[in-house]
C-alpha cells in the first residue's frame, strides 16, 4: 500500500515576534559534515589524522553530558543539538523563542585554509540540514555565514556567496586570531558586511594554548580561571575597534559579541571615556568610545552575571543603557541554558521588549512575524 506523505507547510496565519534567540548551536550528525568540506583539504588534513572526543570544555557534569542538557540528547544516540525536529521542540513550542539564530562550532585549526574549508563545509550543511524547506518549514531557524577571518579575502568571498541567502542572518567569525579586529588586514571581511548590511558576530571559543587570553602573569591554570578572563578577549577586540578607527572606516558595521558576558563593558566603557577626554587632542576617532558601543555593538545576555543581590543586576543594566546593548540568548542545548521566561524577570521592565526581540529584529534584519504555531509557548 502506498505511503501519502504530507508537505509539512506554514500556516497562513501569522504572530508577532516577541522572542528573538541570538545564540542556538545545531551539531552535524555522524558523517553529515564531511562531505561538504571542499578538497585538498577533506583528505589531506581533516581525514588523515584521528579525531577524538576532545574533552576541552570542562564544564559541570562533562564528563556524563558533555555540558549538555541531558534531554536535549535525541534518541537516535546523536549528539545534543544535532535534530532540528527536537530543537524545534523544546526551543521554539515548549520555551517560547520566535526566531532562533543558528551558530554552528568546530574545533580550530592552525591552517587558515584549513578553517576556511570547514566554514564552507558549514555553511553549505546548514542550508541543506536546518535551512532547507524539510526542517525550516516553520520559518524559525536562522543561519550564520562562517567566516575564516584570519584569510579575510577567502571569508569575504564566502561572505558574498552566502549573503543573499533568504535565511542566512549573520556572519560568524572567531575573536582568537592576531592582530586585533581594528587592523586594516581584515578590511575585506568589514567591507563585505557593510556592502550587504550583513551583521557580524562573534562567539567566544576555545583554541589553541596560544590563541586564549593571556593576562600579564601568564595563561591560565584552570576552566574557571579560563572563564572568568575570556572577557578580556571581547574588552580587547572592543578597544582596537574603537580607538583604531574601525567604526569610523565603516560606520554602518554591526558587532555581535555572543557570550562573552556584558557587565564588563560599563567600567570599560567610563575607562575609555575618560581616556578620550584626557587625550582627545591625540586620537583620530571622532566620538566618545561609550557612543561608538552603544551604537554599533551588541551583546548576548548569556551568560548573565547573577550577584546575590539582585538590585545590584539592575543597576548595571540600568546604568549600561542595556536596552541598547543587550540581545537575548539561550545557550541551547548548553548546560548554560537560560529559559527566556526566566530571563526576562531580570530586566528592568522598560527594556524588556528592546533586549527579548526589538534588538535582535533590528540587529539581523528579521521578519517582525512569523507564521503561527498550534500550541507554542508565548514568552509576551
Amino acid at each position: 500500500m502506498a505511503v501519502k506523505v504530507t508537505e509539512r507547510k506554514p500556516a497562513a496565519e501569522r504572530v508577532a515576534v516577541r522572542c528573538v534567540d541570538s545564540d542556538v548551536h545545531p551539531v552535524p550528525k555522524t558523517g553529515e559534515l564531511t562531505q561538504y568540506i571542499p578538497e585538498p583539504w577533506r583528505s589531506k588534513y581533516f581525514l588523515s589524522r584521528r579525531v577524538g572526543d576532545q574533552i576541552y570544555y570542562d564544564a559541570p557534569d562533562y564528563a556524563h553530558a558533555y555540558a549538555m542538557r541531558v534531554d536535549s540528547f535525541p534518541t537516535d544516540g546523536e549528539f545534543a543539538g544535532s535534530d532540528p525536529e527536537l530543537a524545534f521542540k523544546q526551543l521554539i513550542m515548549a520555551a517560547g523563542s520566535d526566531i532562533a539564530i543558528l551558530e554552528p562550532g568546530s574545533y580550530p585549526a592552525r591552517l587558515p585554509e584549513a578553517n576556511h574549508a570547514m566554514s564552507c563545509a558549514l555553511n553549505e550543511w546548514q542550508v541543506n540540514h536546518w535551512l532547507d524547506g524539510h526542517n525550516n518549514w516553520h520559518e524559525r531557524w536562522r543561519g550564520s555565514i562562517c567566516a575564516a577571518i584570519e584569510a579575510p579575502d577567502d571569508a569575504a568571498r564566502e561572505i558574498e556567496r552566502w549573503a543573499g541567502h533568504p535565511y542566512m542572518a549573520q556572519v560568524l567569525i572567531k575573536a582568537e586570531p592576531r592582530p586585533a579586529w581594528g587592523n586594516p588586514k581584515y578590511n575585506p571581511v568589514w567591507e563585505a558586511a557593510t556592502k550587504h548590511d550583513i551583521t557580524v558576530t562573534c562567539h567566544l571559543s576555545r583554541s589553541h594554548h596560544e590563541e586564549l587570553p593571556i593576562p600579564p602573569v601568564g595563561f591560565p591554570s584552570y576552566n574557571h580561571d579560563f572563564m572568568v578572563t575570556y572577557s578580556l578577549l571581547a574588552a580587547n577586540q572592543v578597544m582596537s575597534m574603537v580607538f583604531d578607527g574601525l567604526f569610523d572606516r565603516f560606520p554602518t558595521l554591526r558587532i555581535v559579541l555572543v557570550e562573552h558576558a556584558f557587565t564588563w563593558i560599563l567600567p570599560l566603557m567610563w575607562r575609555m571615556d575618560a581616556i578620550y577626554e584626557a587625550r582627545k587632542s591625540w586620537l583620530d576617532i571622532k566620538r566618545k568610545p561609550s557612543e561608538y558601543v552603544k551604537d554599533h555593538i551588541k551583546f548576548t545576555t548569556q551568560p548573565l552575571d547573577y550577584p546575590e543581590d539582585k538590585t545590584e543586576l539592575t543597576r548595571a543594566l540600568e546604568w549600561m543603557e542595556c536596552e541598547k546593548i543587550l540581545l537575548f540568548s539561550s545557550d541551547y542545548p548548553h548546560w548554560t541554558f537560560d529559559d527566556p521566561r526566566w530571563l526576562l524577570k531580570h530586566l528592568p521592565e522598560h527594556a524588556r521588549e528592546a533586549v527579548m526581540f526589538r534588538n535582535g529584529i533590528a540587529t539581523y534584519h528579521l521578519p517582525e512575524t512569523v507564521p503561527a504555531l498550534e500550541g507554542q509557548v508565548r514568552v509576551f
